[in-house]
């Protein structure tokens, strides 16, 4: 059994401010204690730098760091070798991009969404300005989602790179990212998968999916900020040149500048890491696993459905994503600005995010620029969401002005 009112007390800021209902997950969740404890216990215990020192607590660090990468391996169903640690996802998915487009040639396609977040989006732009690349736009629905038979239309020979979220931060559409996969490498394309949205709330079975690269951001699933992972194809990896160059990374360089980097995942890695995040990161992905991650999939199925449910009878709120089952509720109070809106539920100790979350071309999807996102967790429950309800069914643009003045 899934007992949420146990699963609550794992989480501090849910013991000390009961006033707050925390509907931003989405943007970053709460920590466990279990997260608190790992990344205390590094600072308190064995302080170090890794992959530096040969005494005894720089050991103990590089022990409690590398281990980490087994068990986000072990989250995901990879080979430790294939993860990489970064800072966070638009860290990973840069990286990727990046490291891709020494590979591309003026002309080639990178085939994505209209629905995705910015972090999948600027650096194609980029190499679309500096190498001649072309970026092309698969058809999606109303609620952002991207079908099967869609995207093999939209595929041809030019295609190099197929690049899209798992999940998307705004409507929650779930792609068919395996059948999506299996169509790209027909035609010889590599598949780049924004998991920020998917992988703490879904298993994630990275060989299952047949995806060459995913990213996704420890924050987002109860770990620390400021750090990410990028998972890639181990043979890719090796072949793709790091982005950032530093302590750590290389093997050798010498005064003519030649450099000889380490092999993947290191080579990724320049620099001092966040290595308490990391640690924390660990900790978290042991946590999740506990808790069973087709446990958290299905509770939050539920709860996302009650929410649904009730949302949609409330005649002031127009709803983008009721045909959506996973990912946040996104709605706006008609007539109110969507930050006024949020205004007044914040005055009323409710947490949601508005604008356009960093989506900034899916209005030309949904028709409108600024929306409000309510995003759960599986530490939040249905009586959290019948609170919500009777806060949002008030917002009026008197209201929503009203806490202002």
């Amino acid at each position: 059994m899934f007992d949420v009112e146990k699963i609550r007390q794992d989480f501090p800021m849910l013991r000390n401010r009961p006033d707050l209902l925390y509907f931003d997950n989405a943007a970053t969740t709460y920590k466990p204690q279990a997260v608190i404890d790992a990344v205390c216990g590094f600072w308190t215990g064995y302080t170090s730098n890794v992959e530096r020192g040969d005494y005894e607590t720089a050991v103990k660090a590089d022990r409690a760091y590398d281990h980490t990468r087994e068990i986000i391996a072990r989250f995901i169903n990879c080979e430790p070798k294939e993860v990489v640690f970064t800072a966070n996802i638009s860290h990973s998915l840069n990286q990727i991009a990046f490291g891709i487009g020494r590979w591309l040639k003026e002309g080639d396609v990178v085939l994505t969404t209209e629905a995705e977040h910015a972090s999948n989006l600027l650096p194609w732009f980029r190499l679309q300005e500096e190498k001649g690349i072309r970026i092309e736009y698969v058809k999606v629905d109303r609620q952002g989602v991207c079908h099967a038979e869609d995207f093999r239309r939209a595929m041809h020979e030019g295609v190099k790179v197929v690049s899209m979220a798992h999940v998307t931060n705004v409507l929650g559409s779930l792609q068919p990212i395996k059948e999506i996969a299996a169509i790209a490498h027909e035609y010889g394309a590599l598949v780049v998968v924004d998991g920020a949205q998917s992988v703490p709330h879904r298993p994630t079975d990275v060989k299952d999916l047949d995806v060459d690269f995913l990213g996704f951001s420890s924050h987002k699933m109860c770990g620390p900020d400021g750090v990410g992972v990028l998972y890639g194809r181990y043979d890719l990896l090796q072949k793709m040149d790091p982005v950032f160059l530093g302590g750590g990374m290389n093997a050798r360089f010498s005064s003519d500048g030649s450099i000889i980097y380490k092999d993947a995942p290191q080579k990724f890695e320049a620099g001092t890491p966040n290595i308490e995040g990391v640690i924390g990161l660990g900790a978290a992905a042991e946590y999740l696993m506990s808790l069973g991650m087709e446990n958290i999939q299905a509770y939050e199925a539920e709860l996302r459905a009650y929410f649904a449910e009730r949302i949609a009878k409330l005649d002031n709120i127009e709803f983008y994503n009721p045909d959506n089952t996973s990912g946040p509720i996104t709605f706006n109070a008609r007539g109110v600005f969507a930050q006024d809106a949020a205004g007044y539920l914040g005055a009323h100790n409710i947490c949601v995010r508005s604008g356009n979350h960093c989506a900034k071309i899916l209005h030309e999807v949904i028709g409108t620029d600024q929306t409000i996102r309510a995003s759960l967790y599986f530490y939040n429950t249905k009586e959290e969401i019948d609170r919500f309800i009777e806060a949002a069914g008030n917002i009026t643009l008197e209201n929503a002005i009203g806490i202002f003045f």
